[in-house]
């Protein structure tokens, strides 16, 4: 994990009041808040080395965040409910990377594995408003995961040239601001389903996408191909 280009892109923005994540690693059937006054740090993979088991990301929870964005959700005829509920490793990861002093208050919100971008682009439109009270909405997932086709010997030159055609796509129509074709990424995107066999990992910045202005401007920081064709990159959707 590059963890310099991470603190390094946290510079390129103002320092958030409070963060709604939206992690590719928490899933339910309808869109869930957490409302934890302390999230603990939960260490959901398996088979890493043990100092990272014991890391602990203490940010204070935003339990009055989560209950507004469920409230905006209902509000927009989306089924939303609370919880109390920890930070998976798709939410404490970057933002350790990100924020390493852990002050910024955070609440989580799932993803829905079932449903399609469509929803989740719609669920970020119906949380626009709470950015105007300087919260930070943020999709964590990856832009290309497919753990079958991933060559763990693979050095970083032998990346798949499939992962560039797919990224290229995918950054040029948010560029051009081309809402209809994203949502549509299955069908349209080069090598898409080889990309990502379920989208479970992309949903997250379909969330982030519908939460913009809609006259955002994008902001890149790619962070290379892993593992031949696993892709990470850092995207902002900011204002004009």
């Amino acid at each position: 994990m590059p963890s310099a280009e991470f603190a390094s892109f946290a510079t390129r923005f103002e320092r958030p009041r409070s963060i709604l994540m939206l992690s590719a690693h928490w899933g339910t059937a309808q869109p869930v808040a957490s409302i934890a006054e302390q999230p603990e740090t939960i260490h959901d993979f398996y088979g890493f080395p043990r100092a990272l088991y014991e890391i602990r990301y203490r940010a204070p929870g935003a339990p009055e965040l989560g209950k507004h964005a469920a409230t905006l959700l209902t509000q927009a005829g989306i089924a939303s409910a609370v919880t109390e509920h920890g930070l998976d490793h798709g939410a404490w990861v970057p933002l350790l990377l990100m924020y390493p002093d852990a002050a910024i208050p955070v609440a989580q919100l799932s993803i829905q594995p079932h449903l399609d971008p469509a929803h989740h682009y719609r669920t970020g439109r119906a949380l626009r408003a709470l950015r105007d009270g300087g919260v930070m909405i943020v999709g964590s997932g990856q832009i290309t995961h497919n753990l079958r086709t991933a060559d763990f010997g693979a050095r970083p030159e032998d990346g798949d040239p499939r992962v560039t055609e797919f990224t290229n796509w995918f950054e040029d129509k948010m560029a051009e601001r081309d809402i209809a074709a994203l949502l549509d990424y299955r069908k349209q995107a080069p090598h898409a389903v080889l990309m990502h066999p379920t989208d479970e990992h992309l949903l997250p910045i379909f969330g982030a996408l519908g939460a913009a202005g809609d006259d955002f401007e994008l902001d890149i920081q790619s962070l290379g191909t892993f593992q031949k064709t696993l892709a990470m990159t850092n995207y902002v959707f900011g204002d004009a």
